[in-house]
């Protein structure tokens, strides 16, 4: 039951997967205003992507158990997670987002309808039909990844060196690194970024890939997603004041070279506090990524009522980062081993966070 306009190659190709299609009309002449529409019944959604679909737009009422059991079948498989996923959802339902990302959700967006809105995001999220191909997805993630580099190279190398960042500095690179997981994949991200020499940027690159690769997930707004990208960037601009004979030692650190990378936090915030221009959310990250909700982190042994949310969002991606990353005096543990380790911490970390971020690395 497939209708596909017949419109150039260039456009993008949707999928509109609806368990309502009699309701889903409005919503298809929305999307074939900017792409080339086939609809079909949740049920009869394809084991497999066939061709190069730009998008898939999945039009479901979550209170239907078999509906919600046929997407979850499908769109959890990794044939299906380079594909941007938009689910429409009804408005004012509790933790609709978190159920719809749990079902393998990109973006959300709630009824009533606002075709503006819509066409913002498909804009957005979905590449046209000339962007969506195998070069193209290697120059996306290229692109960022270059993006993100420098940024790198602002805070290691030219902030010691006294040479100002700015908030701007960081922000050039946001809309290259969002487009690039949401078109690619994590995988991908980690991939590439995983092959960079300098342990430093790796952590940092890490870390940004697990926060917007999260943040996306949850079908947080776009806004949201590019402050938690600055924050992960931003997070460890502390090291950069570490001496590299110690951020790359390859052995056990002293209890003196530990009690020097410690002072990474205050440094980072010192630092960007005296520049000017920063928020005082990016500050609240660069100071507090370290803190713990029972009090055991540093600097400021911290408890859970004075640690934000985005904070204890960068705590859990930057920890499952180290543990994934491979370290000169260790290999890496596995995705399955990180997230074991950090269950274990308990109450140190946000559980209900941690098992939210349990897909993002995991999978379904």
């Amino acid at each position: 039951m497939t209708a596909v306009s017949n419109r150039s190659p260039a456009r993008r190709r949707l999928l509109l997967a609806s368990d309502r299609l009699d309701q889903s009309s409005e919503l298809a002449d929305i999307l074939a205003t900017v792409g080339d529409v086939g609809t079909v019944p949740i049920s009869e959604i394809p084991e497999t992507p066939a061709g190069k679909f730009s998008g898939i737009v999945v039009d479901i009422n979550l209170r239907s158990p078999e509906n919600v059991q046929s997407v979850r079948s499908k769109l959890v498989k990794q044939s299906y997670q380079s594909i941007p996923r938009l689910f429409v959802i009804a408005g004012g339902m509790h933790h609709g987002s978190m159920q719809a990302w749990a079902l393998g959700a990109t973006d959300t967006i709630e009824r009533p309808l606002d075709a503006q809105a819509i066409l913002q995001r498909i804009r957005a999220a979905f590449p046209d039909g000339n962007d969506f191909d195998g070069s193209s997805r290697g120059q996306t993630l290229n692109k960022a990844v270059t993006a993100a580099h420098l940024v790198m190279v602002k805070i290691f190398e030219r902030l010691p060196a006294g040479v100002p960042l700015s908030l701007d500095d960081v922000a050039k690179a946001e809309t290259k690194i969002l487009r690039a997981i949401a078109h690619t994949s994590l995988r991908e991200w980690l991939t590439i970024v995983g092959r960079h020499h300098n342990l430093s940027y790796r952590h940092c690159l890490f870390v940004t890939g697990f926060v917007v690769a999260f943040a996306q997930h949850l079908g947080m707004r776009e806004d949201d997603q590019r402050r938690l990208a600055r924050a992960a960037l931003l997070h460890d601009v502390g090291k950069a004041f570490i001496p590299l004979a110690i951020l790359n030692k390859p052995g056990e650190l002293t209890e003196e070279e530990m009690n020097e990378v410690r002072r990474h936090p205050r440094q980072g915030y010192d630092a960007l506090a005296a520049q000017g221009g920063f928020p005082p959310e990016m500050l609240d990250v660069v100071l507090h990524h370290h803190e713990l909700l029972d009090g055991s982190g540093y600097p400021n042994g911290l408890t859970a009522s004075r640690i934000s949310d985005i904070v204890r969002i960068i705590t859990i991606a930057d920890i499952h980062a180290a543990l994934v990353e491979k370290r000169p005096y260790r290999e890496p543990y596995t995705p399955m081993q990180a997230f074991a380790m950090m269950e274990e911490m308990g109450d140190k970390l946000d559980q209900q966070l941690l098992q939210a971020f349990r897909p993002v690395v995991l999978g379904g």
